[in-house]
């Protein structure tokens, strides 16, 4: 067994891929073309925020062999630790996209160089099982149908791009490949049962007579070796404690949150379910009252023809009393009244011994 520095840390990994012929041996393996030459490019990001640390990104420029001609590419490498927000893998592409050096003059027009993204993710990617898949792009015509003839052209190249993904997680003990056995230098299963920073590997299970693979053991081997790549790791560790204690604070701060609001939710659907009520209620003393309302004035048009009716009676007697009086102040008799009238005799002498003691 022998002991290497852990790429995962982000001093190892940029240590290991300054070297020329170790980035070209890992990236070749990756991609499966013939990479004749790559050269890191001057710039190298991270996140920019208080915990960028938690995503590396390097930048390659590679001429590959493709169809027995050479052709340059851009790779992008994109390391990290945690899952990662989507959002800042989809703004690093949009920054290569933007990046007018990542531009070259053809035949008839200015297109972009080619693009391969590479992620070596810390973490798995949902339920796929595959420690290493390939995300690649074809043209189809209406029918469904692929299209190679033509093909590749640049304004499609330009406008559209290759992912490799490595899920870390899912590497261990496989070493069926080339590239498995290049990926191995990551595989977290092999890490030192007291310091993380160390990994330790069968170095039986690599080709002696591979000399890029024995180069990149002897990088990595010199690097857990160096005091000052130590100190550096040692960095990472704290800024990461640090990254993972303020994650459990937002994490916590969240729950808070999302209780409080799933309290203030629960009240306020009992609010609206209580203003439901007395709308309700509402509503139903509004029709009470409408129907009160209607009631009254049923009420009130009775009294008014009640009222009518006796005004009528009224009117009605008056008349009868004076036509009584008229016809006996004529002479007439009782009988003749009462038969004029149709009244009765009794209402008759009623009539006239009221008005004779007025």
């Amino acid at each position: 067994m022998i002991t290497i520095a852990n790429p995962i840390y982000d001093v190892v990994f940029k240590y290991l891929m300054e070297d020329e012929r170790i980035a070209r041996t890992i990236l070749s393996a990756l991609l499966r073309k013939e990479i004749t030459h790559v050269e890191m490019r001057p710039h190298e990001y991270t996140d920019g925020s208080t915990d960028g640390i938690t995503v590396q990104r390097i930048d390659f420029g590679a001429t590959i062999v493709e169809n027995g001609s050479e052709k340059l590419i851009l790779i992008e490498m994109q390391k990290t630790w945690l899952p990662t927000e989507l959002l800042r893998f989809r703004q690093y592409l949009a920054r290569q996209y933007r990046d007018t050096k990542n531009m070259t003059i053809g035949k008839h027009n200015e297109y972009a160089l080619p693009m391969v993204m590479v992620y070596l993710l810390g973490h798995r990617v949902g339920d796929i099982n595959e420690p290493v898949i390939y995300v690649q792009h074809e043209v189809h015509d209406y029918d469904g149908r692929v299209v190679t003839e033509g093909l590749p052209d640049p304004f499609i190249d330009s406008l559209t791009h290759e992912s490799i993904i490595v899920q870390i997680p899912l590497l261990r003990g496989q070493v069926n490949t080339r590239l498995d056995r290049i990926l191995s230098i990551f595989d977290q299963s092999n890490k030192d049962g007291s310091d993380a920073k160390l990994l330790h590997i069968d170095e039986g299970a690599y080709d002696t007579d591979d000399a890029d693979l024995q180069r990149i053991l002897l990088r990595l081997t010199g690097a857990a070796a160096d005091d000052e790549f130590r100190r550096k790791m040692d960095l990472e560790d704290e800024i990461f404690s640090e990254i993972k204690k303020r994650n459990i604070e937002i994490l916590e701060r969240d729950q808070k949150l999302a209780e409080q609001k799933a309290q203030i939710d629960e009240q306020k659907t009992q609010l609206d379910e209580q203003k439901t009520q007395l709308d309700e209620q509402k509503t139903q003393l509004d029709e009470q009252k409408t129907q009160i309302d209607e009631q009254k004035t049923q009420l009130d048009e009775q009294k008014t023809q009640l009222d009518e009716q006796k005004t009528q009676l009224q009117q009605k007697d008056s008349l009868i009393h004076a036509s009584v009086r008229l016809f006996a102040d004529m002479g007439l008799s009782a009988e003749s009244i009462a038969d004029k009238l149709d009244i009765s005799i009794d209402t008759i002498h009623q009539i006239l011994t009221a008005s004779s003691k007025s």
